[in-house]
């Protein structure tokens, strides 16, 4: 008996040991959180096909929106983890527990990789009284809520920035709410709103135009996308308590998939995130690429969730606190 029971065993180890190896043996399936045409949407299907060359397998992709990203998550989370569902998203379920939209967020998830950050920027209506961050919080000071900052919603990246500031300063403005920011940014070139905390890609081609002038790059590095602007940290190292911060695009596959999986997604999402095409698409639209996986990728991803939850706390935006959900403060 023992015997057919250690060879039941070998056999069981031979069988499973091939199917691992030959990772991935079928197609896979991409989850993607928001829409089709949008800012993750075309960063997924630009890195996928280089990362399909070294996977040796093609991954189908399926736009899964609404609650934020949380109905794509909620989908990829309870699906098997066997490595053949991506979840591809952005930055925002780190912030679901905090604003009360879902248990469910990264913490479940193995970071694939972290592919590339936006840069956030403020920007300003070109004939604005004030052209430097400086000039900009002195002239607030001085005129208490007659500057009119846009806002797309709390724990959006302009209601953050503004925090990130607030933080640091007293800046009495009056927050203007939008539907994104691309609403915003028209307002702002219409002269509705002064002020416009933004994303370096969406902003980028007006300032080139003059239809906007920049305040502040809020980075630590500068970008060839805006020469001769320096990074907000240059002239306020304060700001490096939160920097370099932005929104991300990232491949996650569920705890629990087999380390070999793993391992083969890793290996062919950093190539693609390499591929000269992703690269200069990225660098065209203003992102910064980051080809982060493993325990720098997991650091990122903690720092981000801490820096943001607490700056939303802060604000009284936040509906539980991150101190109950165990996130220190950066």
């Amino acid at each position: 008996m023992k015997t057919l029971l250690r060879t039941a065993i070998s056999v069981l180890a031979l069988t499973a040991g091939p199917a691992l190896a030959d990772y991935p043996q079928r197609d896979l399936q991409g989850i993607i959180q928001w829409g089709a045409g949008g800012s993750t949407d075309t960063v997924m299907r630009s890195v996928t096909p280089h990362a399909e060359e070294v996977l040796g397998a093609d991954v189908v992709m399926t736009n899964r929106t609404g609650g934020v990203g949380a109905i794509a998550t909620k989908f990829a989370y309870a699906q098997k983890p066997d490595g053949y569902t991506l979840l591809m998203g952005a930055e925002n379920p780190l912030l679901y527990k905090v604003m009360g939209l879902s248990d469910i967020d990264y913490s479940e998830f193995v970071p694939i990789n972290l592919l590339a950050r936006g840069v956030p920027l403020v920007v300003a209506r070109p004939d604005a009284p004030f052209d430097t961050f400086d000039e900009f919080v002195a002239y607030a000071q001085a005129h208490p809520k007659d500057v009119k900052v846009g806002s797309t919603g709390p724990g959006g990246l302009a209601s953050t920035v503004t925090a990130m500031i607030r933080s640091k300063t007293e800046l009495p403005v009056t927050e203007v709410p939008y539907d994104g920011d691309g609403p915003a940014l028209t307002a702002l070139q219409g002269g509705a709103i002064d002020v416009m905390p933004a994303v370096l890609g969406a902003a980028v081609e007006q300032v080139k135009a003059g239809r906007m002038k920049v305040i502040a790059l809020m980075d630590v590095t500068a970008n060839d996308a805006l020469p001769g602007v320096a990074p907000i940290t240059d002239t306020h190292p304060e700001f490096k308590d939160y920097l370099p911060w932005g929104p991300f695009f990232g491949v996650f596959v569920k705890k629990g998939t087999p380390e070999e999986a793993v391992a083969k997604l890793t290996e062919a999402y950093a190539a693609g995130a390499e591929n000269p095409d992703f690269v200069k698409l990225m660098d065209g639209r203003g992102y910064s690429v980051m080809n982060m996986s493993g325990a720098e990728a997991e650091a990122f991803l903690t720092r981000w969730q801490s820096v943001t939850a607490w700056l939303l706390q802060d604000a009284g935006v936040a509906k539980v606190s991150p101190e109950t959900l165990g996130i220190p403060r950066p």
